[in-house]
């Protein structure tokens, strides 16, 4: 059985490749995590010995097939928490996802699949992240961050890339939760600032701090 700590670090190496390409390097998981980057070294070479990542010093860790199995496993349990907690205890989508960074490590197959059936198998969690099902395999949606997109494009809110309480009531307070649908009307060059109309009612601006965390399909 691996510690809480290395299915963190399991997870952590999951995300930052699907986001950043196939290796991950020692800082970046060292952010992500926010620990030293010796530390991070120290808990990368114990997870190569456990078969779970390939690491090589200097350049970085990707995952194996068992640890990739065991990261989409913990991530499947994250995000099928967190759709029980929205939808069947009334929580708020953004007062969910430390409440499930508890639940992720609860060792049950049988009670992880009897709440996937439970939730009618469902495909993405209440930040539109798609949920592994229970071989590992994720639906991937082509999404595209509004930050990318230039005046007169259109698209729908289909997911967030930041899940922090702070974010998720911004948006929920200037109405870009998921399925809005959006109009790109302008583009500051200055700053990256995009102004959008959300739903055909209501025009907005946004940092690209934000734009760049907001994902739409178009």
């Amino acid at each position: 059985m691996n510690s809480f700590t290395e299915e963190n670090y399991l997870k952590a190496i999951f995300h930052l490749s699907a986001e950043d390409g196939i290796v991950v390097s020692t800082n970046k998981i060292s952010e992500t995590i926010n620990t030293t980057a010796a530390s991070v070294t120290d808990m990368l070479k114990k997870l190569a010995e456990k078969k779970l990542i390939s690491y090589i010093k200097y350049q970085g860790a990707t995952l194996t097939q068992s640890g990739r199995q065991v990261a989409a496993a913990i991530v499947r349990k994250h995000r099928l928490w967190e759709v029980f907690l929205v939808d069947k205890l009334g929580f708020k989508w953004d007062e969910v996802h430390e409440i499930a960074e508890e639940l992720e490590h609860i060792n049950s197959e049988e009670l992880i699949n009897r709440l996937d059936h439970f939730l009618g198998l469902p495909s993405n969690d209440p930040h539109g992240d798609p949920i592994p099902d229970s071989q590992g395999n994720i639906n991937q949606k082509k999404l595209l961050k509004v930050s990318k997109l230039i005046p007169g494009q259109q698209g729908s809110i289909s997911g967030v890339s930041e899940h922090s309480s702070v974010f998720l009531q911004f948006l929920e307070k200037s109405g870009l939760t998921l399925g809005a649908n959006l109009t790109i009307k302008d583009v500051m060059p200055f700053d990256g600032s995009v102004t959008l109309l959300i739903n055909d009612l209501k025009e907005i601006t946004i940092s690209r701090e934000v734009a760049k965390n907001i994902l739409v399909m178009i």
